[in-house]
């Protein structure tokens, strides 16, 4: 099917490219169903159409057996939806900073219609047009906030029915300190309504409360796993997943984990994480590459600064587990602490990506991506002007600054200076994002895949660009809300070309599929770029003339030649 003839992908279409995907790896082929209402039953009204479902195959609501007990989700047209359901037991009190422990079973029926609490964390900014855009501040729902959120969600098309879908298991952004699997960018309803897959979105520890190294000033030895407790839970979440994804339709040894920004630094981390693996089979790291993470004396130093603002001495660091968890995140927000995964333990025993590729998956394979303008996320001077711009580039990148501009300047005279600022701001950490794809290549034992997501937002005035998450709607099959093109042609084609990417990754490991260019892997000699915008295109050696010449202006910056 050409990508030129499509207004929008049926069901049909992306589970053909996932069937053919998994046909080219020899892998098991997800069944086409022909979409009809109700089994052949005559459509409903228009008006119950539009406004309401007509009457779901085999009911409202639906049952599903975990090893904790039964929950209870809901049909919205053919995709069941459960919410909030607990992979792990509350957080708070004595179990605070500790591994997870398994929930507590319950009897009888568990109502999983609404999301579940997520951890604590502070509001986006009212201020900020990039945090409206995304609807940042609509991560904290109708189930609040608080420790007990060690909980998931789950979008399937059908229940047990042994079906063996791909699974999709997202961990979202927000660095390690906010968001949550319950934001409007995170419904997996439409993916797994057109793609045939079972999609999970997960909530899990943050900040200060799953990232404090305790250990490092010197508490006692059952905090041992305080530092890493939020990595701890997100594995929790994978042996949940393959010990119960079978009976909501999944296949557990098909399982794809994803992220975007903090979700891609997750996933960076968690292939490095010795006790998660297995539990996953591909991954996509959008965004977030990471290539180090703290190590002991650096986040000790933030835990510090957490025990001060809570007026609570090194040698009392117990005493944490008694405080409120208001208390805890107001004591972070004063603390102004900086919250990371330590490396050195069981948990994470060395740097994800630093010196090299991590051999716990070294067999997965893995799509790294950026956006053109990721940098534009944190650049408010929207009104820069050419005399502006020439004064930051010579603040960033010195006696070269100047050349660097003009550079830029000739290659797109046409945008705005405050994008060209975020193109060239991008591009000197995107070198991050081609180490991490070139050392995981350099292992030689599973496929590595890059893209660069051009295709411009339209919302705010399309001052923004291509910016930083502008990708992750398109790969939930997402496009209605105002950064994926409010339901508008283009931003249709765009998501369904990234979330047929999304399905034929999960289903066999490859991404290539109908709607897209053939797609090299990713190789040290040509450095193979799939280019999501308008016009497909694959590109060799992505803007490397750019990263390269930044690196030598300033060489703290990231540069591939020293992969």
């Amino acid at each position: 099917m050409s990508a030129k003839k499509t207004d929008s992908l049926s069901r049909r279409d992306l589970i053909q490219v996932a069937s053919i995907a998994a046909t080219a790896a020899g892998a098991v082929a997800a069944t086409s169903v022909k979409a009809q209402p109700a089994l052949g039953q005559p459509p409903a009204p228009a008006s119950e159409r539009i406004l309401g479902n007509a009457s779901p195959v085999g009911g409202i609501f639906w049952t599903v057996e975990t090893a904790a007990g039964k929950v209870q989700g809901i049909a919205n047209g053919r995709v069941k939806e459960f919410k909030g359901i607990p992979y792990g037991a509350s957080t708070g009190g004595k179990n605070r900073y500790m591994a997870p422990k398994k929930p507590t079973p319950w009897a009888g029926v568990r109502n999983c219609i609404g999301y579940g609490p997520i951890s604590p964390q502070t509001p986006a900014s009212l201020d900020s047009d990039y945090s409206m855009m995304i609807a940042w501040d609509r991560h904290v729902g109708p189930g609040g906030m608080g420790e007990d959120c060690l909980n998931l969600n789950v979008w399937t098309p059908s229940v047990n029915d042994n079906a063996k879908r791909p699974v999709l298991v997202s961990f979202h952004g927000g660095g390690w300190a906010t968001g949550s699997g319950n934001g409007p960018m995170y419904d997996g309803a439409q993916m797994a309504r057109l793609g045939d897959v079972v999609v999970v979105t997960v909530n899990h520890r943050l900040a200060a409360n799953g990232y404090l190294n305790l250990a490092g000033v010197g508490a006692p030895a059952e905090f041992a796993n305080a530092g890493n407790c939020g990595v701890m839970d997100m594995v929790a979440s994978l042996r949940w997943v393959r010990d119960n994804i079978g009976r909501f339709g999944g296949d557990p040894g098909r399982v794809m984990i994803f992220g975007q920004s903090g979700g891609g630094s997750k996933t960076s981390t968690l292939l490095a994480v010795p006790s998660a693996k297995g539990l996953f089979h591909r991954a996509a790291v959008q965004s977030g590459s990471t290539l180090r993470q703290g190590t002991s004396e650096e986040t000790a130093a933030e835990a510090e600064k957490l025990l001060k603002a809570l007026g609570i001495a090194k040698g009392n660091a117990a005493a944490i587990q008694k405080v409120s968890w208001q208390q805890l995140l107001d004591a972070q927000v004063k603390s102004n602490a900086n919250f990371r995964p330590t490396i050195g333990d069981k948990t994470l025993p060395h740097h994800p990506f630093d010196p090299g590729a991590p051999e716990e998956s070294a067999d997965v394979p893995v799509i790294i991506s950026t956006t053109l303008h990721d940098a534009a996320l944190r650049l408010t001077n929207f009104d820069l002007n050419e005399a502006g711009c020439a004064a930051l580039f010579s603040q960033r990148f010195g006696a070269k600054g100047p050349a660097i501009l003009a550079a830029y300047r000739q290659a797109n005279s046409r945008q705005s200076y405050y994008l060209t600022q975020a193109e060239a701001f991008t591009d000197a950490t995107r070198g991050n994002s081609q180490i991490q794809a070139l050392r995981k290549a350099a292992l030689g034992k599973a496929a590595t895949y890059m893209y660069v997501w051009d295709w411009e937002t339209p919302a705010f005035d399309g001052k923004f660009g291509a910016v930083h998450g502008h990708d992750v709607e398109a790969s939930f099959h997402l496009s209605r809300n105002p950064i994926g093109g409010a339901g508008m042609k283009p931003g249709r084609q765009m998501s369904d070309r990234l979330a047929a990417t999304w399905v034929a990754f999960a289903t066999s490991g490859d991404p290539n599929n109908s709607l897209i260019p053939h797609w090299p892997a990713y190789e040290r000699s040509k450095r193979s770029t799939m280019v999501f915008n308008n016009d497909m295109k694959v590109v060799d050696d992505y803007r490397g003339d750019m990263v390269r010449m930044i690196a030598d202006a300033v060489p703290t910056t990231p540069d591939p030649r020293k992969a």
